[in-house]
């Protein structure tokens, strides 16, 4: 079964402290995080978020601090995926160790879209049904691999690190 997800819309530069300001980071687990999560920047979205929504940014997304808080309250909030311009490098990195799905967007895709439009992932292609484009999205095999399992962490509670390479 394939969901119809919402699109939220953010603009370039978003970076972790917008995402989790410093002073909210003080929580004693990890779904608590999912509640902050752009708490200042936008305090509506994690009242109004639902399970399998996509974030739809512009360039630089998750630049700022090394915190890896930001990403896991993207994945508490029950976000399918974030499609951007591009990422910062560290964001990029704790995003793939902790199962977060990241897509390079086209410029193309990404300033079409505007904040509510319905969006499908379909296999290798997001739909936006509202503007009706699409997005051919390629998924590199290691990212895909840990997200299966939810991150590096529970893949390596299954599997060894050589498996990573293996197909």
């Amino acid at each position: 079964m394939i969901n119809i997800s919402r699109a939220w819309k953010f603009d370039d530069n978003i970076n972790t402290d917008l995402i989790t300001p410093g002073r909210y980071n003080l929580v004693s687990t990890r779904s608590e995080l999912g509640k902050i999560a752009f708490i200042e920047y936008r305090p509506e979205f994690s009242a109004q978020v639902k399970k399998g929504d996509f974030i739809v940014a512009g360039r630089n997304f998750g630049c700022g601090s090394s915190r890896e808080s930001a990403v896991y309250a993207i994945i508490e909030s029950g976000i399918q995926a974030v499609i951007a311009k591009s990422y910062a490098r560290i964001f990029y990195r704790n995003a793939i160790n902790n199962g977060l799905l990241l897509i390079i967007g086209t410029s193309t895709f990404i300033d079409s879209t505007k904040d509510g439009d319905e969006l499908i992932l379909d296999g290798k292609k997001l739909r936006n049904l509202t503007r009706h484009t699409e997005l051919e999205i390629t998924i590199p095999p290691l990212m895909e691999k840990i997200r299966k399992y939810g991150g590096i962490i529970e893949f390596l509670k299954k599997n060894k690190i050589d498996d990573l390479e293996r197909d």
